[in-house]
């Protein structure tokens, strides 16, 4: 996996809209943050567009990407939100000055579609917060991301025991993201390969049975059988139905998977929740999961 030249000071971060838009004045903590980073910030042209949910038309939101992807000078794309979208403009961008000049790109949510995209080419990518989500993100959201922007120590987690997980030990490259957004993506030429990997997911606001039939996706696809282990972040605001399902968003992943013989850590802290900390994917990591907590260590 190619790995983007880590940001150093006075280097430049593009926020751009690839999904849901952004109308309202509400990026004076993320351009704070960036430039307490000693970090530069450009503004693209998608943020105020207003085209009912969407920032703008699939062109002008892959034109503005297209620009900060091919602009040498842009060393991370910031995603600004997720919502939906992201998908309907993919197939407009062209990789082609990205893969002669790699940088980051960061998001979590509807961005899990770039990030899906940039596994199958070869490239890593940051899962973290977003500018909209940094007001209240947590202090270790915050700093984690930076740790996996400047490289300035090991990424590395040490996190509380939980009763349900599976314990275990496996090695493996961290993919994954939003279910429902990788749920979508199966069958496509940016379907992850799940085969010999560690699998991160999260998800929000999805119907318990919906959980379900992701997760039996996944199972009938064969990701479930190739995967060395799996991270669940946060499992979020689910919903049920008048009849319920019978089990929450834990016990379905764990009721699906319980078959297989590999390490499962729940309430990983990551997705739509404020602690949001940040994962490489692409990366080579270390799962150790016992009976006191999980360890995760990421490759240098």
């Amino acid at each position: 996996m190619v790995t983007p030249p880590l940001l150093k000071k006075g280097d430049t971060v593009a926020i751009v809209a690839t999904a849901r838009k952004n109308i309202d004045d509400n990026l004076k903590p993320a351009i704070e943050l960036l430039k307490s980073w000693g970090l530069e910030v450009k503004i693209g042209s998608t943020i105020g567009l207003d085209l009912n949910q969407l920032a703008g038309t699939d062109e002008q939101r892959a034109k503005d990407f297209q620009e900060q992807l091919d602009n040498p000078n842009i060393k991370m794309i910031w995603c600004v939100r997720g919502g939906y979208g992201t998908v309907r403009m993919l197939d407009l961008l062209d990789f082609t000055k990205f893969k002669q000049n790699p940088k980051w790109i960061v998001g979590f949510s509807d961005v899990t579609v770039l990030h899906s995209h940039l596994n199958t080419m070869g490239y890593k990518s940051i899962h973290g917060i977003m500018p909209v989500t940094v007001a209240r993100a947590s202090k270790q959201a915050k700093e984690t991301m930076k740790i996996a922007l400047f490289g300035t120590e090991r990424l590395e987690y040490d996190i509380p025991f939980h009763n349900m997980n599976k314990l275990g030990k496996a090695t493996g490259e961290l993919v994954g993201g939003n279910l429902s957004i990788l749920y979508s993506l199966f069958g496509s030429p940016s379907a992850i390969d799940c085969n010999d990997k560690i699998l991160f997911i999260e998800d929000l606001d999805e119907y318990l049975y919906h959980i379900d039939r992701m997760m039996m996706n996944l199972k009938r696809n064969g990701c479930l059988e190739s995967i060395k282990g799996i991270l669940v972040g946060g499992m979020t605001k689910m919903k049920d139905n008048d009849i319920p399902w019978g089990k929450d968003a834990l016990q379905i992943i764990e009721d699906v998977t319980k078959k297989y013989n590999i390490p499962i850590v729940y309430n990983f802290p990551a997705g739509h929740i404020q602690d949001n900390r940040a994962l490489v994917f692409g990366s080579q990591i270390e799962l150790d999961v016992n009976a006191e907590c999980t360890k995760v260590f990421f490759e240098r």
